[in-house]
């Protein structure tokens, strides 16, 4: 009974750290894309300020 129980808990921590692997992989490609976003547009707006001179 001992080893089914042992069993049941490395399942779950590793569904555990399986889950936070991916939250974590989807986190940094939100902000990744943020920041490209963000790069585009400030350069986006740099570029048509330099344009009305």
């Amino acid at each position: 009974m001992i080893h089914l129980s042992v069993a049941i808990g490395r399942f779950v921590e590793a569904l555990f750290y399986a889950i936070l692997r991916v939250a974590g992989v989807v986190t940094i490609a939100v902000v990744g894309t943020a920041f490209a976003g963000f790069l585009l547009f400030m350069a986006a707006r740099w570029m048509l300020s330099r344009g009305k001179r």
